[in-house]
């Protein structure tokens, strides 16, 4: 099956933005319209556009959702949102407003028993993302690790009927280093499930190693912001 591509459009005070490994305080501004990049993704061919409120993680209610609403209802691609999503109101706000997915993320791991719920209400229409650093969760914008394991809390998620995971691991996100392949193979193996892997991508290479190992897809941000290659490009390589 071939790697699907998530290019990322991540907000904050109404800009896209991208942080350095989830430090708020490490913050490069790539542009001042979320819509207006998610219309150049789309155009590119985009199947998907993964949208992240980072104001809504960091403060636990939606904040940008304005911009992922007006991405969805008109442009032609499947937007999936985290961020800010700490109850079955605000998934149903998205799923109401054509978002294709919606991704809990830190009340999965507060409240685990709400994330089952809402995964056996809304099937695929739940993404579990799951962000570690050293092999455990962390939470809420990524201020907070917890003791919890990452591949045990997706083990219990696809359990429940969880069809799609997104793994990031903290310490290559935004740095362009490499995604942390392994990880996410382990992931995958354990929940035997679709893994996203988030963070890391620098080059095709990446993609090819990626798509080599079965990953069903892959998040792609800084990489696209930097131009180290076009989502054009990206397309083709993962294709081929």
């Amino acid at each position: 099956m071939t790697l699907t591509l998530y290019p990322a459009i991540d907000m904050r005070g109404g800009n896209c933005v991208r942080l350095l490994q989830g430090d708020y305080d490490k913050e490069t501004i790539y542009g001042d319209s979320p819509f207006d990049m998610a219309k150049t993704f789309a155009a590119d061919g985009a199947e998907w556009i993964h949208m992240v409120d980072l104001d809504g993680a960091k403060d636990g209610k939606r904040v940008n959702d304005r911009f992922v609403i007006e991405a969805a209802k008109q442009l032609n691609v499947n937007v999936q949102i985290g961020g800010g999503i700490r109850s079955e109101a605000d998934i149903l706000h998205y799923l109401e407003n054509g978002i294709t997915r919606v991704i809990i993320g830190s009340i999965a791991v507060s409240n685990p028993e709400f994330a089952i719920e809402m995964i056996q209400k809304y099937g695929k229409q739940i993404v579990v993302g799951i962000d570690a650093k050293n092999g455990y969760v962390a939470t809420h914008g990524w201020l907070n690790t917890s003791e919890v394991k990452a591949v045990e809390l997706s083990k219990r998620f696809a359990d429940a009927g969880a069809e799609t995971f997104i793994f990031t691991d903290i310490a290559t996100d935004g740095t362009l280093s490499g995604p942390n392949i392994a990880a996410v193979c382990e992931m995958s193996r354990v929940t035997g499930k679709n893994v996203i892997a988030s963070g890391g991508v620098s080059s095709l290479a990446d993609l090819r190693a990626l798509n080599a190992e079965g990953v069903r897809g892959a998040i792609v941000g800084k990489a696209l912001y930097e131009n180290r290659f076009t989502l054009k490009e990206a397309l083709d390589e993962v294709k081929k």
